[in-house]
């Protein structure tokens, strides 16, 4: 049975790729593969948890810890396995990833999640369909295929991105507006790889496990490898925006000093006839051409010539 609130889902497979509802609260003795999967953020889960007397107290923590990092352990007698996968639900980020805890012994599998994971809902769909994991091992490894691929698509939006803002920079459309937006693609890298790195190792581990078979250790084998070449090119994706980012950075500063250059020739230019201006301007006697009908073109030929001749010391002192 699935209910819409706590419990999300309870499959029983039948060793054939299929599975069938049941009552999780009848499940005591049952030895065949379940797969129950909760809401840890509902206090109903907790109470399910701690009332089962083949779940250990340990086990309902790990399964129900709001923050997690991607990591596998063996915990109560079972494999605890920490996941996360990339948000691709509408308006989300993909860097605000999912997290998914699985508990594994003998034939039971418990899950549990807050959001939504396409690659968890794939699997039920494939189950529904007769077309889902025979055995717990096998739905571990085809829950890890489709996390990896899905972090694929991401990485691979990401370096498109990068380059697309490389094209438009040669093109000389750079503005600080795609300064901040390759700050930001810069910042969701960061956090991709914070998740990622860890997921890496957990996997590298997991694959080694005696509990998974050999079929399936192999697929996620691969998965470990893809997500290793998944991180050096997010790490390369980085570092490309890095550098454009200081080639903007370095191209602004250079657009400034050459304004504050230039403001700076101006003002050494007008500084001095300025200081002419000001003292042709007091009001006492004995100034030149004050009498002189023509004293008002001849200061403004001195005040020419003045300019000319600092512009010309300026030009030869290679200062212009």
């Amino acid at each position: 049975m699935t209910d819409p609130g706590w419990l999300k889902f309870a499959l029983r497979l039948d060793g054939k790729g299929g599975a069938a509802p049941f009552e999780p609260q009848l499940s005591a003795g049952d030895h065949s593969t379940r797969w129950i999967h909760l809401d840890y953020t509902c206090p109903e889960s907790r109470d399910w948890l701690e009332a089962r007397a083949d779940i250990p107290m340990v086990v309902s923590e790990a399964l129900l810890t709001p923050e997690t990092r991607p990591r596998v352990s063996d915990v109560g007698g079972g494999l605890l396995v920490y996941l996360r996968g990339v948000n691709l639900s509408p308006d989300a980020r993909p860097e605000d990833m999912i997290a998914v805890r699985l508990w594994i012994r003998d034939g039971l599998v418990i899950s549990t999640q807050k959001r939504t994971l396409k690659s968890l809902t794939e699997l039920v769909d494939a189950l529904h369909a007769g077309e889902g994991p025979a055995t717990p091992s096998e739905l571990l490894a085809g829950l890890v295929d489709g996390l990896v691929w899905r972090m694929e698509e991401v990485i691979e939006q990401i370096e498109d991105q990068v380059a697309d803002f490389s094209e438009r920079l040669e093109g000389g459309a750079g503005n600080r507006d795609q300064t901040r937006w390759i700050g930001a693609l810069r910042r969701r890298a960061i956090t991709l790889r914070r998740y990622m790195a860890p997921e890496r190792d957990a996997l590298a581990k997991l694959h080694g496990d005696s509990r998974i078979r050999s079929g399936d250790a192999e697929i996620i084998r691969e998965a470990t490898d893809r997500l290793q070449r998944l991180l050096e090119d997010l790490d390369a994706a980085r570092e490309h925006a890095t550098l454009l980012q200081e080639e903007v950075f370095s191209a602004q500063n250079e657009t400034i000093n050459d304004r504050m250059y230039l403001l700076a020739i101006i003002s050494a230019t007008f500084l001095p006839l300025g200081f002419l201006t000001g003292l042709f301007g007091i009001n006492v006697g004995g100034l030149p051409w004050l009498e002189d009908p023509n004293g008002f073109w001849w200061f403004t030929g001195m005040l020419v010539i003045t300019g000319t001749g600092i512009l010309l010391w300026m030009i030869r002192r290679r200062w212009v």
